[in-house]
C-alpha cells in the first residue's frame, strides 16, 4: 500500500522537496555555528509559523517526505527549543501525535501573527542571549508585515520567507488592478506593509489610447519587497531571492532570506547558488 492510500496528507511539489533541502542544510550550519558559541552562551532556537502535520507525500516518488518540523528536530547539534505554529486544527493534532510529549517543543494552534508577536518572539530576546531561525512558508498571502518587522527589529532573528509570487498574480495583481477585490487589496497590503504595493507592482505603459498600467515583471515586484526587508524592516542582509520552480519550469514563489549577519548571508548565499538552475527548462 502506498503512502498515499493511508491516511490523507498534504501532496508537496518537487520545489517543495528543494525548499526542504535548502531548509536543512542552512539550519544545520546555524546550529554547529550557534552551539559552538561559549562566551556568551547562547541559547538559540527554530521557529516554524505554518508548521503543518509533520509529513507530507511526494508527487515524484508517492512517499512520505519529513516536513520542516521534523526536519529541524532531526538537527545535530540540536536547537535548544521548537516553536511550531499552525491554523488547522488537524494538522495540530498529527503534529502533536508525531512529536510526542518534550519539554524542548511547544506546539500552537491558531494565527501565527498574533502567536509570533504575542507568545513566541518574546522568548527570542537578544539581550537575554537568545537567538532565532524562522520559517515563514504561508500558503499564500496570509503573513502580516508586522511579523517580519518586530524580527528584524529585535536582532535576533533569522528569516525564510515565502514569497507568494503565484498567489499574488492570481489574487491580487492583476492586468486590470481596478478589478480587484477589498479583501485581496487588504491581503496585500497587510503582507506588503503599506498600500506602496499598488505602485511598485505596475508600470505605465503608452498605448494608442493614452497610458495605461500594466504589471511589473515577477522579478520587479519581489526586487521591491526585497528592498522592503532592508530599508523599511532593518535586515542588514538580504541575499537575492531564489525562485522556486515547479517540474516544468515555471515560477511557483521566490525563497527570500533575511539576517543581521554577514556570515548568515555568505551560507545562504552558497546554498541558493547551488540551487539556482534546478529546475530550469
Amino acid at each position: 500500500m502506498t503512502a498515499r492510500r493511508t491516511q490523507r496528507y498534504d501532496e508537496i511539489g518537487y520545489w517543495s522537496e528543494l525548499k526542504l533541502e535548502i531548509l536543512r542544510k542552512y539550519a544545520q550550519a546555524y546550529s554547529k555555528i550557534m552551539a559552538a558559541q561559549s562566551e556568551p552562551r547562547l541559547h538559540h532556537v527554530f521557529i516554524d509559523a505554518f508548521a503543518g502535520p509533520g509529513v507530507s507525500i511526494s508527487r515524484t516518488s508517492g512517499g512520505f517526505v519529513a516536513g520542516s518540523p521534523l526536519s529541524a528536530l532531526s538537527v545535530s547539534p540540536p536547537f535548544c527549543e521548537f516553536f511550531f505554529i499552525d491554523l488547522d486544527c488537524d494538522k495540530v493534532a498529527k503534529l502533536r501525535e508525531l512529536v510526542g510529549e518534550r519539554d524542548d517543543v511547544h506546539i500552537f494552534e491558531g494565527d501565527c501573527n498574533r502567536i509570533l508577536l504575542e507568545e513566541v518572539f518574546p522568548r527570542v530576546k537578544f539581550e537575554d542571549y537568545r537567538r532565532g531561525l524562522c520559517l515563514l512558508d504561508p500558503y499564500g498571502v496570509h503573513l502580516d508585515w508586522a511579523v517580519i518587522e518586530r524580527a528584524a527589529r529585535m536582532r535576533s532573528i533569522e528569516v525564510f520567507l515565502n514569497f507568494p509570487i503565484m498567489d499574488m498574480n492570481r489574487n491580487a495583481l492583476w492586468g486590470q488592478p481596478e478589478k480587484v477585490g477589498e479583501k485581496q487589496r487588504a491581503r496585500m497590503t497587510a503582507f506588503w506593509g503599506d498600500e506602496s504595493w499598488q505602485e511598485t507592482s505596475y508600470v505605465e505603459k503608452e498605448t494608442l489610447f493614452g497610458t495605461e498600467h500594466e504589471k511589473a515583471a515577477n522579478v520587479a515586484v519581489v526586487e521591491a519587497y526585497r528592498a522592503r526587508l532592508r530599508k523599511v524592516a532593518g535586515f542588514q542582509h538580504v541575499p537575492p531571492p531564489l525562485a522556486m520552480r515547479n517540474s516544468q519550469g515555471a515560477v511557483i514563489y521566490y525563497l527570500l532570506f533575511a539576517s543581521q549577519k554577514p556570515v548568515a548571508d555568505h551560507i545562504v548565499t552558497s546554498i541558493f547558488d547551488a540551487y539556482r538552475d534546478r529546475g530550469v527548462r
